[in-house]
């Protein structure tokens, strides 16, 4: 392993403490990291995770080590199934579209796909098989009111909280299924029996009768699967740490596995003061954010901040990312043409940063510094400095994915200038459409409708103007 700037040291949830980082298997290291429920098209508040671990993910490899990602899908949810019966599509058709658009915006922001995206759908025998263990142990029990259920029994492992710093007699009550065949209003469920109202495909056969999995169980049995029952890092956002990644360590290690070594989390993205989601309608669609602003800028913006620290959510935010990375790139224009093709290399600082627990802030100030002493060696004419400060900004944008000649971004920056170019178009022959519409020549009015709607464009007549969008 690079040995410059010390050891990675990284702070640790369950400790409550930076400690120095030691992987299970020298040179390797394996995350795993909770997945979305695909059930709606992701906002920047869920990317934020997905990009936090992605330039956890390219440290560590910088830094030599072997790096294995895991980050589940869960494809079987409450949600789910609602939103699929309000829609009327079945409900995995629902889920593979959502999932999609979850691709979309990983790439879209420039993060590397995972190892392997187990689904949950695809691993009920790892969980019927966790969930017999559990109750041969004596940790969990079917529910006795014939529902199916099976829940885990948390007055049964007296841990439980350990992660969150919880008493149990101070917790609420689990919310995550019908409280009559529980023996403790906080256990939780393991597995949910098939109700009369939900679709028999989102369920299997199990020694408990027809059901499907209860969310938490779901990562812990593909955790289980692909890392092993002990692994380095399990992360996810700070509004998983309870009660989802505690039931998480509650049943492994109940079923003794010894599990995560280290807990990572990040803080979340608000706006207007609260938790960006879906059900406050603040929700900052990754495809609509980066309509209105580059890609690798919108990565800027996300991960500068340190990930422990909370991200206030606004377009002048954005816009100032905008404007910091056009000084970088105008930077490394004006030294590649003097000086072409240069080394690789990274400033100790660079290092020291990101070795104190992903300091992407000191990182980025490192990074802005450098381009700083490149303009005036530039403006000097000093070609070795600019070709060793290119060297370095070239190295440090590449460890944040942000380097602008990666063929990931490339692809991104087309697929924009493109939709540009497509909504451009559209939206002019829509202003031909309103002119000939306004000397009444319905005619050519309806033949630009209808050419439109030849090429797949609805178009629709609001208060506000026309709308477009691909049928």
């Amino acid at each position: 392993m690079r040995a410059e700037g010390g050891p990675f040291r990284l702070y640790d949830t369950a400790t409550r403490s930076v400690r120095d980082f030691n992987p299970l298997v020298p040179g390797q290291v394996s995350i795993y990291h909770c997945g979305l429920t695909v059930q709606s098209a992701p906002h920047l508040g869920h990317i934020r995770k997905e990009v936090v671990f992605d330039v956890l993910r390219r440290w560590l490899t910088w830094c030599g080590y072997e790096v294995t990602v895991i980050a589940n899908v869960t494809d079987i949810d409450d949600k789910i199934l609602i939103k699929s019966d309000e829609a009327g599509i079945p409900w995995f058709a629902l889920a593979y579209r959502f999932e999609l658009e979850l691709h979309n915006a990983y790439a879209g922001l420039g993060c590397l796909p995972p190892t392997y995206e187990p689904r949950a759908t695809g691993h009920v025998p790892e969980m019927i098989e966790m969930i017999t263990e559990l109750i041969k142990r004596g940790h969990a029990y079917p529910a006795d009111d014939g529902s199916g259920d099976v829940y885990f029994d948390v007055k049964s492992w007296p841990s439980y909280g350990s992660l969150s710093r919880q008493k149990i007699e101070d917790m609420e009550p689990a919310g995550d299924s019908d409280p009559r065949g529980k023996h403790d209003p906080r256990d939780f469920a393991l597995w949910k029996g098939h109700k009369e109202s939900e679709p028999e495909t989102a369920s299997w056969d199990t020694p408990w009768g027809r059901g499907r999995p209860g969310w938490h169980l779901e990562c812990s049995a593909m955790a289980g699967k692909y890392l092993g029952d002990e692994f380095d890092i399990h992360g996810g956002g700070l509004d998983l740490r309870f009660p989802h990644h505690e039931n998480e360590l509650a049943q492994s290690t109940a079923a003794g596995r010894a599990f995560a070594r280290y807990w990572m989390h990040n803080a979340l993205l608000t706006a207007a003061g609260e938790k960006m989601s879906k059900s406050l309608g603040n929700g900052a669609l990754v495809s609509e954010v980066i309509k209105r602003f580059p890609a690798r800028a919108v990565r800027l913006y996300l991960l500068q901040p340190h990930y422990r620290s909370t991200i206030e959510y606004s377009d002048g935010a954005v816009a100032e990312s905008v404007a910091a990375l056009e000084r970088i790139d105008n930077f490394v224009r004006r030294a590649s043409d003097l000086v072409g093709t240069v080394s690789s290399r990274v400033p100790p600082d660079f290092v020291a940063a990101m070795n104190d627990d992903l300091g992407t802030p000191a990182g980025v100030a490192v990074l802005h510094s450098v381009v700083r002493n490149g303009n005036l060696a530039l403006d000097a004419g000093d070609q070795d400095q600019v070709a060793a400060r290119l060297g370095e900004v070239n190295t440090m944008l590449s460890i944040l994915g942000l380097d602008a000649a990666s063929e990931a971004w490339q692809h991104v920056d087309d697929q924009r200038r493109l939709a540009a170019v497509v909504d451009g178009l559209i939206t002019e022959l829509l202003k031909q459409r309103a002119a000939a519409r306004e000397r009444k020549d319905f005619a050519s009015a309806d033949a630009i409708r209808d050419s439109l709607a030849q090429l797949g464009v609805e178009v629709s007549d609001t208060p506000q103007g026309p709308r477009w969008k691909v049928a």
